[in-house]
C-alpha cells in the first residue's frame, strides 16, 4: 500500500489567475474601505491641537480690491450655476452648492471625503455667473468659498430643498420638513458676556463625506470643520439627518492656547442665536402683525425634573439672565406658536420658523444656561442668544470634549411632560383700581396646557404657585379652567417696589401636592 500524501495538486494556470484577480479585487476593495474610513474626528483633532501649539494668525482679506468694493445688491448678483452642483450627476440623496467671497465673508477650504481619499473642492469662475458686474474673475486664483449648502428632498421625492447652510464665523442653520429659515446656531460662543470683547471662532476649514449610492436615502451626511479664533481652535464632526425634524448629531474637541490672552469667562457649548422683536407679551403699537419672531422662549430642562419656560423680550437696554443647574438635560429657544394668525405676515411666514432643541450627549456636569437679549429696532437683526457654560471651563493648554443632538423642530417640537405655557401676555383689562394703583402694579395673563391638566375635572383644585425676588411683592394669583381653550389660565398681579430696579418672578401651577405644569418665569424690566 502507497503512503497517504497530504500534498495538494497545483492549480491550473486559469484558476491560478482567477485566484489572483479574486486577492486582488479584495485587497482593493480593503484599501477603499480603508480610505473612506481614513478621515475622522481624530484627525480634524490632530490638525486643531498642532495650530493650538502657535499663535494665533487673523485671517487675510479672502476678497480682491474689485470684488470687496461690491455692496449687498451687487454681491447677491453672483449666483452659483445650478449645472456645477457637485453630487447632481451621481444620483445620490445630497448636492452641494457654494457660496462666493465677498467683502464682508471669510474663505474656507472644503475638502470631499471618498473610497479615494480626501481631495481639495478648489474655486473655480465658472461655477459662478456674475450677473451685471464687471469683473475679472479670471485674475483672482483660487479665493475658497464663503460657506456651502446642502440639497436633500426633504419635502418631496422629485426636488432637492435646502437643508443646512454653513456660512459666516461658525454659524449653520437647518431646516425639516415644511419650515422656513429662522434662527441660527454656532460652534462655540465666547465671552458673550463678562464685560470684554465677544470672541467670534470661525470654521475655516471642512471636510465632507461623499454618500454613496449603496448608502440608501436615509444615511446622514457627514461634514467635519477645523474651528479656529485667537483663545482656542477645534475639531467638529456634524451628522446631519434629514426629516420631519432634522438632526445634527456634533461632537466637539476643543483646544484652548496657551498665552493667548486673558482667561476666557464664558465659554458657551452650542450656543443658538436668534431674533424676538415683539410678541403677545410685548405688542408694538403701529404694525398690523401681531407678533414678529423667530423664537418666543427659551426652553429649559433640568437633571432634576424641572422644566422651565421664559418668554423673550425686546429689552431697551441689553439683558443677561441665567440658570444656575446641577445638569442638563436640554434647552432650546422655541417657536411655540405655530398658528398664521399670530403673525399675519404672508412672506415671512415665522409661524414655519424652526425650534431648536439641544439634547446633550453624555454628563456636561453642573453650569448655567445663558440668555442674552439686546434691544432691536427691527426684524433685520438677531438679538437673542442661548448657551450652555459649564462651571469648569478648561485652561490655557488644556482640551474639552462634549457632544450634543441639535433638532431642527415644526409642529412636533419637545414638550415638558406634564404641562406647559401656550401664551404670556401683559397688560391690564378693565380694573377698578385707580390710574395709580395701576401704574405701580404688573399684571399678567398666563395660559397652559398639557396631558397632566386635561386630564383634571374643570373645578379641580389648581392653584397658582408664585414667588418673586426682593423687588417685588405678589398682590394677586388665581388659576381657572379657561372654557374657550379647554386649558387653564394663571393671572397675576405684583407690584414693583423700586421701579429702578428689574423684577424676577416664577409661577407654576398645582394641583393639590402636584405641579402640572413647567415653571413659567420672567423678568420685569425697570
Amino acid at each position: 500500500m502507497k503512503p497517504y500524501s497530504t500534498a495538494l495538486k497545483r492549480p491550473s494556470w486559469p484558476v491560478r489567475r482567477l485566484l489572483a484577480t479574486l486577492a486582488l479585487v479584495t485587497l482593493l476593495a480593503a484599501l477603499s474601505a480603508a480610505q473612506a474610513q481614513a478621515w475622522s474626528l481624530d484627525d480634524v483633532a490632530r490638525l486643531a491641537q498642532q495650530q493650538a501649539q502657535s499663535p494665533y494668525r487673523p485671517p487675510a482679506p479672502a476678497a480682491p480690491p474689485e470684488l470687496a468694493a461690491l455692496d449687498y445688491d451687487a454681491l447677491r448678483d453672483i449666483r452659483f450655476k445650478e449645472d456645477q452642483t457637485l453630487w447632481r450627476s451621481d444620483a445620490l440623496p445630497y448636492e452641494l452648492k457654494f457660496f462666493h467671497v465677498g467683502r464682508q465673508s471669510d474663505s474656507v477650504r472644503v475638502n470631499e471625503v471618498s473610497p479615494q481619499g480626501v481631495k481639495r473642492l478648489p474655486y473655480r469662475p465658472e461655477q459662478f455667473t456674475f450677473g451685471s458686474n464687471r469683473l475679472n474673475p479670471q485674475a483672482w486664483g483660487d479665493l475658497g468659498y464663503a460657506g456651502f449648502r446642502v440639497h436633500s428632498p426633504l419635502n418631496s421625492t422629485t426636488y432637492k430643498d435646502e437643508l443646512i447652510t454653513f456660512q459666516g464665523a461658525s454659524y449653520f442653520r437647518a431646516l425639516g420638513a415644511g419650515q422656513r429659515y429662522g434662527l441660527s446656531a454656532r460652534g462655540l460662543a465666547v465671552d458673550v458676556t463678562g464685560g470684554g470683547p465677544e470672541e467670534f471662532p470661525r470654521f475655516t476649514e471642512f471636510w465632507i463625506e461623499k454618500p454613496s449610492i449603496q448608502s440608501g436615502p436615509n444615511v446622514p451626511l457627514t461634514v467635519y470643520a477645523l474651528l479656529d479664533s485667537p483663545r482656542m481652535t477645534g475639531a467638529y464632526r456634524f451628522d446631519i439627518r434629514p426629516g420631519e425634524q432634522t438632526v445634527t448629531e456634533v461632537h466637539a474637541r476643543i483646544f484652548m492656547r496657551a498665552g493667548a490672552g486673558p482667561r476666557v469667562a464664558t465659554l458657551g457649548l452650542a450656543p443658538l442665536t436668534s431674533m424676538f422683536l415683539f410678541g403677545e407679551n410685548q405688542p408694538q403699537v403701529g404694525d398690523f402683525r401681531p407678533e414678529v419672531h423667530d423664537s418666543d422662549g427659551l426652553m429649559v430642562a433640568s437633571s432634576d425634573g424641572e422644566w422651565l419656560w421664559r418668554p423673550l423680550q425686546n429689552p431697551t437696554a441689553p439683558l443677561a439672565t441665567s440658570f444656575a443647574l446641577k445638569g442638563l438635560k436640554g434647552f432650546g429657544l422655541m417657536q411655540r406658536d405655530r398658528a398664521f394668525g399670530s403673525y399675519e405676515d404672508t412672506e415671512a411666514r415665522y409661524e414655519l420658523r424652526p425650534s431648536a432643541w439641544v439634547t446633550p450627549i453624555g454628563d456636561w456636569g453642573p453650569g448655567r444656561v445663558e440668555l442674552l437679549q439686546l434691544p432691536t429696532p427691527d426684524e433685520t437683526h438677531d438679538n437673542v442668544v442661548a448657551y450652555w457654560v459649564p462651571d469648569k471651563i478648561p485652561q490655557a493648554g488644556q482640551s474639552l470634549d462634549f457632544a450634543y443632538r441639535l433638532a431642527w423642530q415644526g409642529k412636533t417640537q419637545q414638550q415638558p411632560p406634564n404641562g406647559w405655557v401656550t401664551q404670556s401676555r401683559r397688560g391690564t383689562g378693565y380694573s377698578k383700581l385707580s390710574a395709580q394703583e395701576r401704574a405701580q402694579t404688573i399684571q399678567y395673563a398666563v395660559d397652559f396646557a398639557g396631558p397632566a391638566l386635561d386630564s383634571l375635572d374643570p373645578a379641580a383644585p389648581v392653584r397658582a404657585v408664585v414667588s418673586s425676588d426682593a423687588n417685588g411683592r405678589v398682590l394677586e394669583s388665581q388659576a381657572w379652567r379657561n372654557p374657550a381653550t379647554g386649558g387653564w389660565r394663571m393671572s397675576l398681579r405684583v407690584q414693583r417696589l423700586d421701579p429702578l430696579k428689574p423684577v424676577e418672578l416664577r409661577a407654576f401651577l398645582q394641583h393639590l401636592d402636584n405641579t402640572v405644569s413647567e415653571t413659567w418665569t420672567t423678568i420685569v424690566n425697570p
